[in-house]
């Protein structure tokens, strides 16, 4: 069963639905939302067992998909545009591909329909491993992430799923579920032909990033006919973050 995602609107227009990836949050997308939404209705959403949206056993791309599904059914008009990133880019490609009346255009950033490498998982198991009990800020279980994850940005921006309750400190990732079901996270759904997605595509990739690789060609083409690829210059994997102003003026470029 699809879960009802949280989510929040800017701006008025044709819709555009944002998906985040993995560890990430519709308030990670906040800045680029309030930009594109001087033109667009943009809504981003939190993805289950992310952010203010519910959690589930479950955790794979098809039931992303059903969830991506009723969200534009119920709240964008039965139709729009999906940007999705990393994960996100992913569920969104999996929308498109079961479900292309829903999906005007489609956008996907610094992913490929396949397998991704990676050691992620240990970002859930550390984040696991820590008792959120012995903390009372933020800022402290930032730095206690630091035995293991030595990069600060990365270190922040996992921190930003601590939240605030009535019992002290909590995660806003249900990290059983992700432990559970990485295996799928890293994957991609086996489609046929019969599922191409014929609509308007646009991969987004970061000219740093190896995400997305020429052997990925074959396969892109195969699901998306006719897609076209822009590399965005001196970014990584977090193409909008590390290089906002390219990324939305790209974004701009691919809206109607």
């Amino acid at each position: 069963m699809p879960v009802d995602l949280s989510f929040s609107e800017y701006g008025t227009g044709s819709p555009v639905v944002i998906v985040h990836g993995l560890f990430g949050s519709k308030r990670n997308w906040s800045s680029i939302a309030k930009q594109l939404g001087r033109t667009h209705r943009i809504i981003t959403v939190d993805q289950r067992n992310h952010g203010e949206s519910p959690w589930a056993d479950d955790h794979t791309y098809p039931h992303m998909a059903e969830d991506l599904a009723q969200l534009i059914r119920t709240h964008a008009g039965g139709r729009a545009t999906v940007i999705g990133h990393s994960m996100g880019g992913k569920a969104a490609m999996s929308l498109a591909l079961s479900e292309p009346d829903l999906v005007e255009r489609l956008v996907v950033v610094d992913i490929a329909p396949a397998p991704s490498g990676g050691t992620l998982i240990d970002f859930v198991h550390t984040m696991a491993d820590l008792d959120l009990s012995d903390f009372m800020r933020r800022s402290e279980v930032e730095a206690a992430l630091a035995g293991n994850i030595p990069e600060p940005a990365i270190r922040a921006f996992l921190a930003q799923n601590v939240a605030t309750g009535e019992d002290g400190l909590r995660w806003q990732l249900n990290l059983k579920a992700l432990a559970d079901n990485f295996d799928s996270i890293l994957e991609f759904p086996d489609y046929d032909n019969a599922s191409a997605y014929a609509g308007q595509t646009h991969f987004i990739a970061g000219e740093k990033s190896d995400y997305i690789q020429p052997h990925h060609q074959a396969e892109i083409e195969r699901l998306f006919p006719g897609a076209a690829i822009d590399v965005i210059a001196d970014a990584g994997h977090w193409v909008h973050a590390e290089q906002p102003k390219a990324f939305i003026e790209t974004i701009h470029r691919l809206l109607p």
